[in-house]
């Protein structure tokens, strides 16, 4: 049994694959996952429906297993704040949001050191995350 809150099997195997400096993403439901993603990162679909499963609560459990040393969203077309970056800033509360124009972000997806790409079901709108693995400091 796994003291972590984390259970997924394979989101487990690709965290142990990944390590420092390692990306994650988390992309909403509307992100175009098959041609704006490094094509041999492990994928998981956890978009079972529309609103299942939010990335905030990928995002939560995610947290339980790993450390973060950056964060990246995609920036609005307008500049605008969506209300989503609030809840990210909860969760990341230590890191500050570095926002990436969306063709930037989409870049930065294909990149090879994407180790995971999760699907979610999420419907708030620029709700993509993009985490750089940190550091296990030794006790």
């Amino acid at each position: 049994m796994l003291y972590t809150k984390l259970l997924h099997p394979p989101i487990l195997k690709a965290l142990a694959s990944a390590g420092h400096g390692s990306k994650i993403l988390l992309a909403d439901a509307n992100y175009p996952l098959s041609t704006h993603t490094y094509p041999h990162a492990e994928r998981v679909y956890l978009n079972l429906s529309p609103g299942l499963l939010a990335v905030t609560d990928i995002l939560a459990a995610l947290l339980t297993a790993i450390p973060v040393e950056a964060a990246r969203v995609m920036q609005t077309d307008d500049g605008s704040e969506p209300p989503i970056y609030t809840n990210f800033r909860y969760l990341l509360p230590e890191l500050e949001l570095q926002k990436v124009a969306r063709a930037a972000f989409y870049d930065l997806a294909r990149q090879d050191d994407v180790a995971l790409v999760i699907a979610s079901g999420e419907q708030r709108l620029y709700a993509n995350l993009i985490l750089t693995i940190g550091v296990v400091k030794p006790e």
